[in-house]
Parts: C-alpha cells; structure tokens; sequence
C-alpha cells in the first residue's frame, strides 16, 4: 500500500477559498455549516495517492483546487488516465452507488487543497433521497458521461488533439494560465510515448499556443487550442453544465 502523507488544515485556519468546490457551493449556507465540521481541510500534494486499485474507500474528496487525475490499470502495470477530477467534482463516487472499492487508482496531478469526509460519516449525514445526494448523484452521471467520451476520444483521435483537450480541461479547473506538468505524467495521462509527448509540446509551442519550460505548462493562447482540441472537449464541457448547473 502506498503511504498517505496527508497535510490537515485546521478549520480555523482560512484557505484560499473554502467553498472552493463547485458541489459545495451549491450548498445551502445552512447545510454548508451543517457539514463542515464533519470534513477535515487537507492540502493534496503532488502525486499524492488517494485510492488504491481495489483498496477499499475511507474517505470521500472534495477538492478546492488541483486536479486528481483516475487512471486505468494495465496488468504490466502500465496506466492510462480515464477521467480527471477537480473543483467541479467529488473523489469517491462509489459509495453512492453502494460499493466500498474503485477499479482504478486516484492520483494528484496539479497539487491543491479541498476537504474530506470519512465515509461512515458522510453515508450517515448525506443520506439517500436528501438534496446533496441528489445533486451528488447528477454529478457521477456527468462523470460517467465523462468516461465514455475518454474512451472514444482515447480510440479516434489524434494525440496532438487529446492534448489541446487535456490542457483546456486543466486550465477550466485551476483557473490558472500556468500550472505544472511534466512531459513523463502528460505521456501517462495520454497513454502515450514520452517521445510523442515531446513532439506535440514542441508543436504547440511552435504554432505559439503554449509555452513549455523545466516542467511547466503556460496556456499562450487559448482560442487556437480549442480549434485544435477534439469535440470531446465541448461535448463533456457541456454534459457538465447541463447536468448541474
């Protein structure tokens, strides 16, 4: 088992944004209140593991900022990221469908910080048939949706076009221009070789939409990559927006 090195905020303390998480916000401020001392504020560091293949769930997520990213297993151990997870969602889905385990690992990809509740706890203060749940429930069918068009965008498309999707993405959850990344976890996130990676960063970079240096992504121009993203980007883009706005 992977060790978690977990770093715990004390709710005292202010984060950056503590109603970081877009599922949260929605919240009533009466339910917020109600909830907030049964999660613990945690920081999400680089890499950080949260669940193991088929290690029973302890705790449910829900991150304020950073991406989490769900990757698929291989039997050589190889990965391939299927779905990524950031303020708009929840690690932990699940448990609302009535199981304790996920087949895939959880891994940070851009470091953050959000909150996380025992599962126990969350099964007993989030109940079936109360809002939160409801809401929560939109939200694994927007991820579901998410999934499907991993995998036909994973099988159809072009690497270069995966790329502009998987960066457009990560800027919609940091809200950030810059971020860091480097070109081993984007070749694992895309399923790809290193070398291909390397390619299409320096293409991108080339045609002035990216700028790439020691590890780190800055979005120059956003318009020309989503003209040279797939349709995948808008399509789950927009499941998202239908779904819970």
């Amino acid at each position: 088992m992977v060790q978690k090195n977990y770093s715990f905020i004390s709710l005292s303390q202010s984060l950056p944004n503590p109603v970081g998480n877009k599922l949260l916000a929605a919240l009533s401020r009466e339910e917020y209140e109600r909830l907030l001392p049964q999660m613990q504020a945690i920081t999400l560091p680089l890499k950080q593991h949260i669940y193991e293949l088929n290690e029973p769930i302890e705790h449910v997520y829900f991150p304020n900022s950073g991406i989490i990213s769900v990757l698929g297993v291989l039997g050589n151990g190889g990965t391939v990221e299927v779905a990524t997870v950031g303020n708009e969602g929840m690690i932990g889905s699940p448990i609302l469908l009535g199981t304790d385990r996920i087949a895939a690992e959880t891994i940070v990809q851009i470091p953050g910080d959000g909150w996380r509740m025992k599962v126990d706890v969350f099964k007993r203060e989030v109940p079936p048939g109360s809002p939160f749940h409801n809401v929560l429930l939109r939200y694994v069918q927007a991820l579901m949706n998410q999934l499907i068009r991993s995998v036909i965008c994973n099988t159809m498309h072009p690497v270069e076009a995966r790329c502009c999707r998987w960066l457009l993405q990560t800027q919609d959850r940091v809200g950030l221009d810059e971020f860091i990344l480097t070109q081993e976890f984007l070749s694992q996130m895309l399923g790809v070789r290193r070398a291909s990676v390397s390619e299409v960063a320096a293409k991108l970079q080339k045609a002035g939409l990216i700028d790439y240096h020691r590890g780190k992504i800055k979005i120059v121009d956003r318009k020309g990559l989503e003209a040279g993203s797939c349709e995948c980007y808008q399509v789950i883009k927009q499941e998202y927006e239908r779904l819970l706005s």
